[in-house]
Parts: structure tokens; C-alpha cells; sequence
């Protein structure tokens, strides 16, 4: 489906906007469409691409729908990657979260219909289930949006399907390259709570879980992908084992666990092999991919899993983030 392909991407001068457009390039996508709002990253991402002529930059915002139905023109595939993502952020600013990530995601889908857009791959989290902060809950939402997008496109062509997976190493924001900055500023690392366990899946792992998921989707579909946890004592272990920490205790909508499937959920949920998918509650969906229905009260959490990693595991893939 990518050979000859013309793909966008919101958000796509992110950390896995700039991955999956290495990837979408090599596997021969006739035209890649990279949507942001910032001018300075498009034209870093244009000189690091040496202005490859399948490449193209729209400036423009998810929150301006009539940009975005200018923009899917055209358009075979969405990868919808463009968030707010940042906890603390969302918390202070709740109006902008949920212009963006709600709001955002409604206009996703109706810009897509309009167009035509044959398939829209829309990138969640874990803290998207149960969430207990802003960012979380307006995840949620986004992904209620999109798998009833499904039904809200009617007979047209256009599906939208969610994938669900938890903290990417190295990604903008994240806890490696904060790690790596007080270290190098010889300040202590600040730490919330050493009981935290979270899921932990590599830049590259996701983008091509992503890619996967848009193969294989039909509509409808919240994809989850079976990937390891880590614990924060180990991380600290792997990066800074002798650097002094700083005590700061859990942040206002932080969880000491993540989860990516309820147990409310397990009663929708099939194991695929090399992830879970969680069905749709709607009528209109039709089962073409199967799957191994889990156990009642089944709960994929990052602090019940039964894959682990060490710190020397995680050392190793932290190796050149």
C-alpha cells in the first residue's frame, strides 16, 4: 500500500513524524505531506532530507479545518501524530489540549471524509486508558473520535483505526534526554517516585508498529502492541548509577503505572500474537483480522507485565538516542 502512495502526516516534524518519513521514503511513497506548525523544524527537516522532491511542508494547525481539507487533497493515507503531549503542560493549559488534541482529532475526521482519505492511522497513548490527567482524558476522547469516524463516514471509502502504545526512548520530552542534560549540567536528576514502572517501546519499534497497523486495518481497530516495562529504579541504574537525585514526589496526573488495557476492556480484546486488539462497540463493525479472544478481567498494565527489561537491556537501547 506504500509503493506510489501520497501520505501526510500531522505533526510530522515530531520525533516519529521525522522516523516514519525515513521509513515511508525507503518503502517508495510517491509523495510524503509533512503538516506542522513550525517553519524553523520544516526547514531542518527539508535540509535533512536534502530537499527530497517527494517531500512536502504545509505549515498549518489540526485546529484549522479548513487548512487541513486544503492539505488531504490528494491524500491516500493520514498518520495523525500531531498532540499536545506534555503532562504538565496540558494540566496548566486544559482550553489548548483539548482545541488540540479533541478538537483537533474531530476536525481530523471530517477533513478526511470530505477528502476522500482512504485510511487514517491516529497515534494514542497509554495514558489514553483510565486516564487520570488532562492529556490522558483528552486522548481518550481523540480516540473515541476516530473509531467512530468509521461510522460517521458512511459509505465512502474513508477508515480510521488508533494505535496505543506507551513512552518512545529519546522522543522530545522524554525522560532520557533529561536524564542526559543534568547529568551533563552536573545537577541532580529530579526523580518522582522510584516504584514507577512504565511501557518502553524504541522510535523505530513504533513507527514500524504503526505502519503495520495501517497495513492491516479495516476500520474501527485500537491496536496495541506487546512491548516490555521498565522500572525507573533500572533506568537510573542503566544511565546515571552514581549521580545524585533529587526527590520531587509524583507530579498532579501522574500514575506510579501505567496500563493500555482495562479490564472493562478484555471483553473486547483479542491477542494477535504480536500485539492486542481492542474491538470496536459499534454495530457496524465487521471482524476481518481474528485474534484469540483474552481471558475475562484481563488488564495489559505496565506493572503486571510478564516482559521486564534490565538495565543492561536498557542501556543498550538508549545506545545513539
Amino acid at each position: 500500500m506504500w509503493e506510489g502512495a501520497s501520505v501526510l502526516v500531522t505533526g510530522g516534524t515530531g520525533s516519529f513524524g521525522r522516523r516514519f518519513a525515513r521509513v515511508a521514503l525507503n518503502l517508495g511513497v510517491r509523495r510524503l505531506a509533512i503538516l506542522s506548525r513550525d517553519e524553523l523544524k520544516q526547514s531542518e527537516m527539508r535540509a535533512e532530507f536534502a530537499n527530497d522532491s517527494r517531500l512536502r511542508f504545509f505549515l498549518g494547525d489540526v485546529r484549522d479545518q479548513d487548512r487541513l481539507i486544503r492539505a488531504f487533497d490528494g491524500v491516500d493515507t493520514v498518520i495523525h501524530a500531531a498532540a499536545m503531549k506534555q503532562v504538565p503542560a496540558a494540566e496548566y493549559n486544559p482550553f489548548e489540549a483539548v482545541k488540540t488534541n479533541v478538537l483537533g482529532a474531530q476536525n481530523v475526521v471530517d477533513a478526511a471524509i470530505d477528502r476522500g482519505v482512504t485510511r487514517v492511522l491516529a497515534l494514542s497513548t497509554d495514558k489514553a486508558c483510565s486516564p487520570l490527567n488532562l492529556y490522558g482524558a483528552t486522548k481518550l476522547v481523540s480516540d473515541k473520535l476516530f473509531i467512530a469516524g468509521n461510522a460517521y463516514a458512511g459509505h465512502s471509502q474513508t477508515r480510521f483505526a488508533v494505535v496505543r502504545y506507551g513512552n518512545v526512548v529519546g522522543s522530545r520530552g522524554s525522560i532520557v534526554p533529561l536524564i542526559r542534560a543534568k547529568i551533563a549540567a552536573g545537577e541532580p536528576i529530579p526523580v518522582t517516585d522510584l516504584r514507577m514502572t512504565r511501557f518502553w517501546i524504541t522510535l523505530d519499534q513504533g513507527v514500524e508498529f504503526s505502519l503495520r497497523c495501517a497495513e492491516r486495518m479495516t476500520g474501527g481497530e485500537l491496536f496495541v502492541p506487546k512491548i516490555p516495562s521498565m522500572r525507573m529504579s533500572d533506568l537510573l541504574e542503566a544511565l546515571a548509577p552514581d549521580h545524585p537525585t533529587l526527590d520531587i514526589g509524583i507530579r498532579p496526573g501522574e500514575k506510579l503505572h501505567e496500563e493500555m488495557i482495562s479490564a472493562d476492556d478484555s471483553r473486547r480484546t483479542v491477542d494477535l500474537g504480536d500485539a492486542y486488539l481492542v474491538k470496536p462497540e459499534m454495530e457496524w463493525w465487521v471482524d476481518g483480522i481474528g485474534g484469540q479472544p483474552v481471558t475475562e478481567g484481563f488488564r495489559y498494565a505496565s506493572d503486571s507485565n510478564d516482559q521486564w527489561l534490565t538495565a543492561d537491556q536498557l542501556r543498550a537501547m538508549v545506545t545513539g538516542v
